[in-house]
């Protein structure tokens, strides 16, 4: 199973950008899939969860702004990053516990990555 996370890039304070986080592999189910973030010096918090019936929630830093979506037939995920802050530049990761075919149990994969910077 791959997590190929992509749409990071330089953006203006108050502008926009859209993440994806596709999943591959000998996927059966997907459960929950997160975006995380990580800045330099700071520890990886997580910014928003959805389910696989698509319940959303957001950590209060970025309530409002961002929006997390999921197509589950193509096993992708997006946020939405509006309204962007100095303080949201970061590495974004997305997340997800995955079942296999042929697996026995719930394991959690994480993308590689996609960075965000953000200028004033």
């Amino acid at each position: 199973v791959q997590l190929q996370a992509s749409g990071g890039g330089l953006v203006q304070a108050g502008g926009s950008l859209r993440l994806s986080c596709a999943a591959s592999g000998s996927i059966f189910a997907i459960k929950d899939i997160n975006w995380y973030r990580q800045a330099p010096g700071k520890e990886r918090e997580l910014v928003a969860t959805i389910s696989n019936g698509g319940r959303a929630n957001y950590a209060d830093s970025v309530k409002g702004r961002f929006t997390i979506s999921r197509d589950n037939a193509k096993n992708t995920v997006w946020l939405q990053m509006n309204s962007l802050e100095l303080e949201d530049a970061a590495v974004y990761y997305c997340n997800a516990d995955v079942f296999t075919y042929g697996g026995s149990r719930w394991e959690a994969y994480w993308g590689q990555g996609t960075l965000v910077t953000v200028s004033s």
